[in-house]
């Protein structure tokens, strides 16, 4: 289940408004509305945190996969890297909108999709701009 998904099934659970939800965890009403059409996901670990305590649930349940590999590269790489990884996620989501395939399936692809992405970060770590860098030069998959 996409985070989008996830949110909105919470928040219909507990019986409160999009706006509540705004509220309770600090974010705004365009945001809540863009986390459940899926045109956002939260960049900082906090923000799930909030929304999680807001909804009454763990951050577990929010923090997928695909939301894990996006807030990971926040982390790493800043809003640029935020982008491209949720861009990623976004594309390869796309190509089984058919439903062709098994889930087993897609989470194996998704997974070497990231394990791809962070292997091209390393590798072209030389070719990014130094004000990109967030982690004064520690190893972007350790």
């Amino acid at each position: 289940m996409e985070f989008s998904e996830k949110i909105k099934n919470a928040r219909t659970a507990k019986g409160i408004s999009q706006r509540e939800l705004a509220e309770a965890s600090g974010v705004t009403l365009r945001t809540v509305q863009n986390y459940e059409t899926g045109g956002r996901l939260p960049r900082h670990r906090e923000t799930y945190a909030r929304l999680a305590a807001a909804l009454g649930i763990s951050e577990d349940v929010l923090l997928d996969e695909n939301a894990a590999f996006v807030l990971r590269a926040s982390e790493q790489y800043g809003g640029r890297g935020a982008k491209q990884a949720m861009d990623m996620v976004n594309d390869i989501a796309a190509m089984w909108a058919g439903g062709e395939m098994d889930e087993e399936d897609m989470d194996a692809i998704m997974q070497s999709m990231q394990e791809a992405y962070w292997e091209a970060k390393k590798n072209n770590r030389k070719y990014i701009n130094k004000r990109y860098l967030k982690d004064d030069g520690e190893d972007a998959n350790e």
